[in-house]
């Protein structure tokens, strides 16, 4: 596991009380609880359907909850539109990853520079200079110039996460950014994740990669069926019978 984030005492950055989410009956997050702390990294599993990216997509202010509620910082943000929640520090990267067309990938990542936290950069010149460090943080400077639609996937993820880092994230949520790539790459993101975090990022990453889950997670919650049923260490949850039987079976190692 990693450094210990800072979970003793204080309010927390995130907390979601039984928050629930129906489309047409059906219902997708069902009475979720739980909390982040400041520079925690939360690994959020379970199988597919279980309603992951529909939590993520509340949080986010994509959709909101039927019930219950959400508070960052101790503030209430259920009312909030996305961009608003990005202006407070709450950023993300999706799992279809699209780029905009037709231009570079500089002027993406300026694009995430121009309307992140506390409403961005206002100096066109500020932003492209943001763009160019998180670019080189992610490891992406060599591509600055070329169009953001022509790259390949690991490429477009690394887009993806300069993106999101220059908003200036507080609270920055990755949905499966390790789908489709080789072990090498895999570890290529956990060390992205790492470095993120020890920028003072707090960061809840779903992911079906279960070695990156060990690897960075502080806590796991699981979701299955819509429904929470574990939180806590990585190592205690992942062989709780419950989760096995529910989600890893053969996938456990």
């Amino acid at each position: 596991m990693n450094a210990a984030a800072d979970t003793a005492g204080g309010t927390p950055i995130l907390r979601a009380e039984s928050v629930t989410k129906r489309f047409s009956g059906l219902v997708s997050v069902d009475q979720v609880s739980f909390e982040m702390r400041k520079n925690e990294i939360l690994g959020l599993i379970g199988p597919n359907g279980a309603g992951k990216t529909t939590l993520v997509n509340m949080i986010s202010g994509t959709l909101r909850p039927n019930e219950g509620a959400l508070y960052f910082e101790g503030q209430p943000i259920d009312a909030l539109a996305p961009y608003k929640r990005a202006h407070l520090g709450i950023c993300r990267t999706f799992q279809v990853m699209k780029p905009f067309p037709g231009m570079s990938v500089l002027e993406n990542v300026t694009v995430g520079a121009l309307f992140g936290r506390d409403g961005g950069e206002t100096a066109m010149a500020k932003a492209r200079e943001s763009a160019r460090d998180w670019l080189d943080f992610t490891g992406l400077s060599h591509r600055i110039d070329a169009r953001a639609d022509s790259l390949g996937g690991p490429d477009r993820k690394r887009l993806e996460f300069a993106k999101a880092l220059a908003m200036g994230p507080k609270l920055l949520l990755l949905d499966e950014v390790m789908a489709g790539l080789n072990s090498v790459e895999v570890e290529e993101v956990i060390e992205l994740i790492k470095k993120m975090r020890e920028r003072g990022v707090t960061i809840l990453v779903i992911e079906h990669v279960i070695k990156a889950i060990r690897s960075l997670s502080d806590r796991v919650l699981v979701l299955h069926h819509g429904q929470k049923i574990a939180e806590g260490d990585p190592a205690a949850v992942l062989e709780d019978p419950q989760v096995v039987e529910a989600y890893l079976g053969r996938r456990r190692h």
